[in-house]
C-alpha cells in the first residue's frame, strides 16, 4: 500500500510527462448552513478565503494537478457561482450543471449532470482543499480495474468522526450515517466514480453515501490512503482554520512533496 503524497509543480524539473485528469465532478450545491450569516447571502463556494473565493483555491490547485475540466453541481445561489467564476478558471474548463428547485442532493447531482462527465470521473466536495496526489489516485484507480475511488486518511477521530475501514487497497465498510467504533479511517473528499457504479442504488437515492457503502459491501470501493490532513470550510471554525492555512502557504504548497503527514 503507498500512501499518497503530493507531487511536483507545473514547471518542476526531471518531472515523468504529465497526463490529464478526467473530468472532475465539484458538488457545490449546498446552502451551508452550518455557515450561518457567513452564507446567507453568499454561496459557500465563493465565501472568500486569504484574498478570494474559495472556489479559486480549489481551481487552481485541481490545474497543478493536471485537471482540464471540471463541472460544477450548483443549487443554492448557483447562478452567482455561474457568473463568478464563469466558463474558465485557472485554466481550467468550467460547465455547470444546475439542481432543479429543492436541491438534488449529492447522487441526484450527479446523475443530473452526467452527461456532462461522461463514462469515468472524479468527484470532490466543494468545501474541502486537499492535498494530494490527484493523478496518482487516478492511475491507481485506474489500474484498479474498479468501478469506484475513495480516497481516505488514517483519522482515529482526529478532525471528524471517522466512517470507513480500509486495508489492502478496498475501503472493506463505509458508513458516514452510523459509523461503527472500529473504524479508523475517514473519507477524504476525493473519490472517483464510473457512470456505471450508479446504477447499484435505486434512482430514488439522493445521497451519495449509501452507494459508497454499497460499492465497499460489495468489495468494489478501491481505497488510496492520504498522509496530508484535509482543510474545509464547513463550520465558522473550520473557515478561520483553512483562511490561516491559505494565508501562511503558497497555492502550490500542496503540490509539493513530501515525507510525512503534518499537523
Amino acid at each position: 500500500m503507498q500512501a499518497l503524497v503530493a507531487g511536483p509543480v507545473e514547471g518542476h524539473a526531471a518531472e515523468m510527462p504529465r497526463e490529464a485528469l478526467p473530468p472532475v465532478c465539484i458538488l457545490a450545491g449546498g446552502r451551508g448552513t452550518r455557515l450561518g450569516r457567513l452564507a446567507s447571502e453568499v454561496p459557500k463556494p465563493l465565501i472568500e478565503v486569504a484574498g478570494e473565493p474559495f472556489l479559486a483555491h480549489q481551481l487552481r490547485l485541481l490545474a497543478a494537478h493536471g485537471a482540464r475540466r471540471a463541472v460544477l453541481c450548483v443549487g443554492y445561489r448557483g447562478e452567482q457561482i455561474e457568473s463568478r467564476i464563469g466558463a474558465s478558471c485557472h485554466g481550467v474548463s468550467v460547465a455547470y450543471s444546475h439542481d432543479r428547485p429543492g436541491l438534488d442532493g449529492t447522487l441526484g447531482a450527479i446523475r443530473r449532470a452526467l452527461p456532462l462527465l461522461g463514462e469515468r470521473f472524479l468527484v470532490l466536495y466543494g468545501d474541502t482543499y486537499l492535498r494530494v496526489d490527484y493523478r496518482a489516485a487516478n492511475r491507481a484507480w485506474r489500474h484498479s480495474r474498479l468501478p469506484a475511488l475513495m480516497v481516505v486518511l488514517r483519522n482515529e477521530g482526529r478532525w471528524d468522526t471517522s466512517n470507513a475501514s480500509f486495508a489492502h487497497d478496498r475501503v472493506l465498510a463505509y458508513d458516514k450515517r452510523a459509523p461503527t467504533p472500529d473504524m479508523r479511517w475517514i473519507d477524504y473528499g476525493l473519490g472517483g466514480l464510473t457512470a456505471a457504479a450508479l446504477e447499484l442504488v435505486p434512482d430514488g437515492e439522493s445521497d451519495l453515501a449509501p452507494l459508497y457503502s454499497e460499492l465497499a459491501r460489495r468489495g468494489e470501493l478501491f481505497g488510496q490512503e492520504a498522509v496530508e490532513r484535509f482543510y474545509e470550510i464547513g463550520t465558522p471554525a473550520a473557515l478561520r482554520e483553512t483562511d490561516a492555512f491559505l494565508r501562511a502557504h503558497d497555492a502550490y504548497d500542496a503540490s509539493m512533496p513530501r515525507r510525512h503527514a503534518r499537523p
